[in-house]
């Protein structure tokens, strides 16, 4: 159907405050993702302090028996997104953690979900999601989510009645492609992993490490700092992440948007140079018709060639 230029004007109005918006969401991307990415950097600095603790505390006290804990209950926390405007984010990684929820010892997953977006993603893969926590809206939110999912651990924990909990964290990481990966990683328990890792690490001191609390006391608070530390750097990551999927598809938007804007106008310029020419072909012909109808009108010549009135030629 052919365009008016009233229609392809204001369609340029629509797809100009379109561009704007985009625009607009492009740059809070960028500003968003930086208090979230140093963030990240700064509970980098408390996550090696807990693990010098840790370090600290098995070479001071020895060896730790991990083969009594028994795990009594397996817990999955899925950071999610709740801001869209950032493509398929939550389905890619519901996808990914339905692909890991095969049965560990015989043991039922509980599901806790971060973001009431990536709660319904994974209901459509049919996993039933035990809490929902609200996505923290700034970067003082990350500590209270953390503090938050570390109480509610405590609270599985005591409501099993496990000596030990299994813990996995699954969320959207940067690649070292500079895109996006559904990661899933394991956080508790720590006997095959962490401690394992820093009972073999040489103490780099002259002095030998002590302690002076009760050491029943004193390592679980040390874990607690340690699944402190990982949430946090868990929910700072995927923030991020967040925020660079929401700035690639901006950008994509915004190119989509200006491809159609320079189409609009290069539309628009082609109709008004039509009707211009149109115009000026209309004069031309008005024109010409004008002066074909003053050449064929009867004594136009003869009117032309007589003399004034009142005028004598005659010489004296």
């Amino acid at each position: 159907m052919a365009q008016t230029l009233e229609s392809l004007t204001r369609q340029m109005g629509s797809m100009e405050s379109i561009h704007s918006v985009v625009r607009t969401m492009k740059t809070l991307s960028v500003i968003n993702s930086a208090p979230y990415e140093q963030a990240g950097r700064a509970i980098e600095a408390y996550y090696q302090t807990v693990l010098d603790g840790l370090h600290a505390f098995l070479k001071a006290s020895g060896p730790l028996d991990f083969k009594a804990q028994v795990v009594g209950a397996w817990v999955v926390v899925v950071f999610g997104s709740d801001h869209g405007l950032c493509g398929n984010y939550n389905e890619i990684l519901a996808a990914h953690v339905a692909s890991g929820l095969g049965s560990d010892d015989g043991l039922q997953p509980i599901v806790l979900c971060v973001g009431a977006q990536m709660a319904d993603a994974l209901a459509d893969r049919s996993i039933e999601v035990e809490k929902v926590f609200l996505p923290p809206a700034s970067v003082d939110g990350i500590g209270r989510l953390a503090n938050r999912v570390t109480q509610y651990l405590d609270d599985v924990r005591n409501r099993t009645r496990a000596s030990e909990i299994a813990v996995n964290l699954a969320f959207t990481a940067r690649s070292d492609s500079g895109g996006q990966i559904a990661r899933t990683v394991a956080l508790l328990p720590l006997g095959t992993g962490v401690l394992n890792e820093l009972e073999r690490k040489p103490w780099r001191s002259r002095s030998l490490p002590g302690f002076s609390m009760p050491a029943d006391t004193l390592f679980p608070a040390l874990i607690r700092g340690f699944v402190f530390a990982s949430l946090f750097k868990a929910s700072a990551e995927a923030m991020v992440t967040e925020n660079a999927a929401r700035l690639a598809l901006m950008s994509q938007a915004e190119q989509s948007v200006e491809d159609r804007l320079e189409a609009l106008r290069s539309d628009a310029n082609a109709l008004r140079q039509s009707g211009i020419t149109t115009e000026l072909l209309d004069v031309i012909i008005g024109f010409e018709a004008l002066k074909n109808s003053a050449r064929r009108k009867p004594g136009a010549k003869e009117n032309k060639l007589d003399p004034a009135p009142g005028r004598d030629d005659r010489k004296t």
